[in-house]
């Protein structure tokens, strides 16, 4: 491991050479001034910044390198964005100014709004939801308070396929819905006969979940059908958005038959995104349900621009109006790529996934390798595991050998041994072949030398860790490392 800036401490090295004054502290109550040295380590001060360099090194990002998160859409962020968002006009707005002195950033949050529509065939927006789980809530409080509108709070139960996102069963839960699992059918989309048969027998549903494509990389081929099973028994359909990045230009959930959807602008217009945020998920609704979102919403008047509750809203979900900063950066990128544009980021993220798929189908058992994936695809290493004993989390440590972040594993749940690889749109077909090639070599490994995956990473200041010790009993402080 790296040393800890208390190990690189000798005691008299210093490059200070400003000289400590006489004079009485007169500022401060007596208790409060230090008796005791305070204890920093005695170190120069040229060694002090090579050592955080050399530790912000260490750090990986899309920035720095290849970054295929399956499910997350690790993509890189045109820095003209950020620029955007850091105009001291958009910057410096407080949201309790009078609406006649922030008229500019109110008809920006506005024509997002309208953007959005567009995109996605949606009647109304809101852009307070922060992220694509508080999306999630917005879009279920939504749904409920309709049922209740109709009478019908009766509707208590949610369908989850069994490849959804796990945030899906913990939003209903946190709604107070109660969920009901659908199993996957063989081509890999919802099996139709399974929902058919469960909704016949749930006369309180309230609707379902369904994020198309699916994390399996998979578009539905049965949506339409499955949107009339759920209008039919009463139900409204519920679009997860994290996978949008596969669909901006090709097809919009509302012509599908999805009531509500969220959409994460942190993933699919490129906005930062990783290590807790910031993100966005702002919320679209067909007309029916559009009395129901939070307040207040932005509209135009004949005099500008102005705010509004909505008749029937859920009220606030979010202080103000949602992560401004992050929304602005997705409206420059909008108006940056136009609607062809944005057309042309779902075709090269499917044309990238499809190739990589394509390259390691030889070396790997890719599980619906036999239908075209859209935006991300997953392999199996069940039979390494079998005739190994190498499992998908050693090719993870291996690969950060090969200079990689690692994809996505053990998700979906429903794939034993799961990689999930995401290229995203912004990687060349050099960045590809270089990761492909990794992926290739490591294939070799697990049957030639398996301990090299099973002894891996190598070369990281940390080795492999105890997985579920550190999750349990982390050591974050300098003090722990003392023990």
């Amino acid at each position: 491991m790296s040393k800890l800036i208390f190990e690189h401490s000798q005691k008299g090295k210093s490059s200070n050479i400003i000289k400590t004054t006489k004079a009485p502290i007169k500022s401060l109550p007596k208790e409060l001034v230090r008796q005791e040295p305070i204890g920093l380590p005695e170190i120069a001060e040229i060694d002090v910044v090579r050592h955080y360099t050399q530790l912000s090194t260490l750090n990986f990002g899309v920035d720095s390198g290849f970054y295929p998160l399956g499910s997350c859409t690790m993509k890189y962020n045109p820095k003209i964005n950020e620029d955007m968002s850091a105009l001291s006009e958009f910057a410096n707005v407080h949201p309790l100014q009078d609406e006649s002195t922030i008229q500019g950033i109110l008809e920006l949050l506005y024509n997002m709004q309208q953007h959005l529509n567009s995109i996605f065939g949606y009647d109304a927006f809101t852009l307070q939801p922060v992220a694509g789980a508080h999306g999630e809530l917005t879009g279920l409080l939504i749904i409920k308070k309709y049922f209740e509108s109709k009478s019908e709070s009766f509707r208590n139960i949610i369908l989850i396929p069994d490849s959804a996102h796990g945030t899906n069963p913990a939003s209903a839960t946190s709604v107070g819905y109660r969920t009901k699992s659908i199993p996957s059918g063989p081509r890999g989309g919802v099996d139709i006969e399974a929902l058919k048969k469960v909704v016949s027998s749930t006369p309180n549903l309230a609707g379902l979940m369904l994020t198309n494509p699916n994390t399996l990389g998979l578009f539905d081929e049965n949506i339409i059908e499955i949107a009339a099973i759920i209008h039919q028994a009463g139900g409204l359909l519920y679009y997860d958005g994290a996978n949008a990045n596969a669909t901006l230009g090709i097809t919009k959930p509302a012509e599908l038959g999805f009531d509500v959807a969220h959409i994460n602008l942190h993933k699919t217009f490129a906005t930062p995104h990783g290590g807790g945020g910031p993100g966005s998920g702002p919320v679209g609704v067909t007309k029916e349900l559009a009395p129901f979102l939070p307040g207040p919403m932005i509209t135009k008047t004949a005099n500008g621009y102005t705010f509004n509750n909505p008749a029937q809203s859920i009220g606030k979900v979010h202080s103000f109006y949602g992560n401004v900063g992050v929304v602005i950066k997705a409206y420059a990128y909008i108006v940056t790529l136009g609607s062809q544009g944005l057309r042309e980021v779902s075709e090269n993220a499917i044309i990238n996934a499809n190739y990589m798929m394509e390259r390691l189908k030889p070396y790997y058992t890719i599980p619906f390798g036999f239908r075209t994936c859209k935006h991300e695809f997953v392999i199996s290493m069940s039979k390494e595991k079998k005739e190994h004993g190498v499992r998908a989390l050693d090719v993870a440590k291996r690969l950060i050998d090969y200079g990689f972040h690692p994809p996505t594993i053990y998700f979906p749940l429903i794939v034993s041994e799961c990689l999930m690889i995401e290229p995203t749109e912004t990687e060349s077909r050099e960045s590809l072949d270089t990761f492909c090639d990794a992926m290739i070599a490591i294939s070799k490994e697990i049957r030639e030398t398996p301990e090299l995956l099973l002894e891996a990473p190598h070369n990281t200041p940390v080795k492999r860790l105890d997985e579920a010790k550190a999750v349990k009993e982390p050591k974050l402080t300098f003090a722990s490392f003392c023990k």
